[in-house]
């Protein structure tokens, strides 16, 4: 499998980047346009809009990988630090008219994606095919193997998935080693510090 992080194989040079295409089965892109990504980026959001923006951008960039399973990204923070509005604002990138709420008490509430094809990579305009968003709170679970309750297994192994989870650091033993990690900071009452 090769992770979200596949670009940053652009930081390593052209060739790498062509031999991590080429590992991953991906016989041709569009035209690829390489341009160095910065991780361990953190960004202030000052508004609802800017976590918006964040959340776009951050949806592009992901957009260009091979997935063999679903794409998980683990949401870290304190609680009311954003990991939520984040999620809502992926939801509504993906076009999702459903009221999204923090799963706290049912732990896992799935939405379809109606309109995937919007969703397009930033290097090479190819659209990643996400049929489903998946958001998870694992804030009241005493232990991974409660997730398997929820088919986790049967949701991790679907590509078409996108995973968020909240409280990521109480499942870690489930997860996928590689899996996107996004740290959120509360600064004040308007203001959150999101690291991607």
């Amino acid at each position: 499998m090769i992770p979200y992080e596949i670009a940053d194989a652009v930081s390593c040079g052209k060739s790498m980047f062509k031999l991590l295409l080429n590992l991953s089965g991906v016989k041709r892109f569009k035209k690829i346009r390489l341009r160095p990504i910065s991780y361990g980026m953190k960004i202030v959001s000052k508004s609802l809009s800017d976590t918006q923006k964040i959340a776009k951008d951050f949806i592009g960039k992901i957009s260009m990988g091979v997935y063999n399973t679903a794409l998980v990204v683990g949401l870290y923070g304190d609680l009311g630090s954003g990991k939520t509005t984040f999620t809502q604002a992926v939801a509504k990138i993906f076009d999702i008219k459903d009221d999204i709420t923090s799963p706290t008490f049912v732990i896992e509430k799935i939405y379809d994606i109606e309109h995937p094809s919007q969703i397009k990579s930033q290097f090479d305009g190819a659209s990643k095919d996400f049929k489903k968003l998946v958001h998870i709170d694992a804030y009241r679970l005493d232990s991974a193997k409660e997730l398997s309750a929820l088919d986790w297994d049967k949701t991790l192994a679907d590509s078409r998935n996108i995973i968020f989870i909240e409280w990521p650091e109480r499942v870690l033993e489930v997860l996928p080693k590689n899996h996107a990690k996004i740290n959120f900071k509360f600064l004040s009452e308007n203001e959150r510090e999101i690291e991607i």
